[in-house]
């Protein structure tokens, strides 16, 4: 009964989510929105409303005293994407027949950690609650971004480490962060007057709606092709939104974490392929026929996974 109670609470913030989604998967399918457009939309989410979000959360919330273990959390994207990689294996070592090996594992390994975990915390948890979680989040974020901009490109490259970009390491985000811990450390945050907090804070809560606009546009703007390569679609949807999960709930009955930090982690591992695999095979000029289309189903299949996996979480004493 109580499964049923919280698969139900978190399925409908779950469709929320994905409905503002729904908005810009209809503006790209109807020309509203043009890929210029959504390139324009990206840029201005990932270099303005994301790093003054980022930004004012920290300044807000985070002090090295409320959290002393915050460099915990880039270890746990880590973690969580060393799991998804040996899941990955496992697959491809059971069947012989995968043939995109390198975007296969990528789909595996990397997810959607921001974008959606973001909303989804926000829509789930109460606000004093949901506030720490940002912090979770962004700090996870911090480990996240340097592997998928390092190892991640060189996985899908297919070529050596040289194709890799140092530049691409230091986004906005993660230059936002480090700025904010700085100010945090040097107690320049204590003296930052609210007529700039304020409108900079208005600017950031833009962010996470926007965010939702910009992945159901880059879903929308998924060519469905007809090359047979389903098999792998499937162990992907399986592998990324099912094995993993089980993984880490299984994980985390021998570790005694705080009950917020495993929620984040069950959230992370429950969250569909990362549509920046998408943005590094365009530019590195990869063929993306797997990534593009498996982002799309992860997302779709999605929908009914994570009120599952967070259901299961709610019900199960950690």
């Amino acid at each position: 009964m109580f499964f049923l109670s919280a698969f139900k609470t978190t399925a409908v913030a779950t469709i929320q989510i994905f409905l503002v989604g729904l908005l810009g998967f209809l503006l790209v399918r109807r020309n509203f929105l043009s890929s210029e457009g959504l390139n324009v939309l990206s840029r201005f989410i990932i270099e303005i409303t994301l790093p003054i979000f980022i930004f004012c959360a920290l300044i807000k919330d985070f002090s090295f005293s409320l959290y002393p273990n915050w460099w915990i959390f880039p270890i746990l994207s880590l973690i969580i994407t060393a799991l998804g990689l040996a899941i990955g294996y496992i697959f491809i070592g059971l069947d012989k027949g995968i043939s995109q090996k390198r975007q296969f594992l990528s789909l595996v390994a990397f997810q959607n950690s921001g974008w959606l975990p973001l909303p989804l915390v926000a829509a789930l948890l109460p606000e004093a609650e949901a506030r720490i979680l940002f912090i979770y989040i962004v700090m996870f974020l911090l480990g996240f971004n340097l592997v998928i901009w390092s190892f991640g490109v060189w996985l899908l490259s297919e070529k050596t480490i040289k194709n890799f970009e140092l530049g691409s390491l230091f986004s906005p985000p993660v230059i936002a962060t480090g700025l904010s811990l700085l100010f945090i450390a040097l107690g320049i945050n204590k003296w930052m007057p609210a007529a700039i907090l304020k409108p900079l804070k208005m600017l950031g809560d833009c962010t996470l709606p926007l965010a939702l606009i910009v992945v159901g546009a880059n879903l929308g703007g998924i060519a469905m092709k007809g090359e047979d390569n389903n098999r792998e679609i499937l162990y992907v949807v399986l592998a990324k939104l099912m094995v993993l999960p089980l993984v880490v709930f299984i994980i985390l009955f021998s570790f005694p974490l705080p009950h917020l930090v495993k929620l984040l982690v069950v959230i992370q591992a429950s969250m569909p392929a990362a549509t920046n695999l998408s943005i590094i095979c365009r530019h590195y000029k990869v063929e993306d026929r797997l990534v593009t289309k498996a982002i799309l189903w992860t997302h779709v299949v999605s929908i009914i996974t994570i009120p599952l996996v967070l259901a299961l979480f709610k019900s199960v004493a950690f």
